[in-house]
């Protein structure tokens, strides 16, 4: 980004996700935290998603808005009662726009050790590249 595209970011607290509409599944939904930065060539997106597998991650692109939507599993065992819990589990959503210039078609996902890393490819058009210059 830009200085004059970019926007001021400040950090934020795991918070629950307060929505008008109503959730049939109980239980609260994050707002997972990102990271998102940027080269010439790609933007790249960073969400923790501690707790969440792979095959219960969504990730749906629809009219150029990414949706991220999982359930995270919680690691309890059957003998453990809980003493003292500071770390919450839940639902995670998150919506982001995409601009014109992210090539959607190449986008690429990662979830490692609940970190999901999104490669957001722009088009070769918004790259930008040098014009070689011919005597003629």
């Amino acid at each position: 980004m830009t200085d004059t595209e970019s926007k001021a970011l400040q950090a934020k607290e795991k918070a629950e996700l307060k929505s008008a509409s109503e959730d049939t599944k109980p239980g609260p939904t994050f707002a997972p935290s990102v990271d998102i930065f940027e080269t010439e060539e790609a933007l790249t997106l960073l969400a923790d998603l501690p707790g969440v597998n792979a095959k219960d991650l969504n990730i749906d692109l629809k009219e150029g808005v990414l949706t991220l939507s999982s359930d995270a599993v919680t690691q309890e065992g059957s003998e453990e009662v809980d003493v003292f819990r500071e770390y919450q589990t839940g639902k995670y959503y998150r919506k982001f726009n995409l601009s014109d210039v992210i090539d959607q078609s190449k986008i690429e996902a990662e979830l490692k050790e609940g970190v999901l890393r999104l490669h957001l490819p722009k088009i070769e058009a918004a790259a930008p590249r040098k014009i070689e210059v011919k005597a003629g």
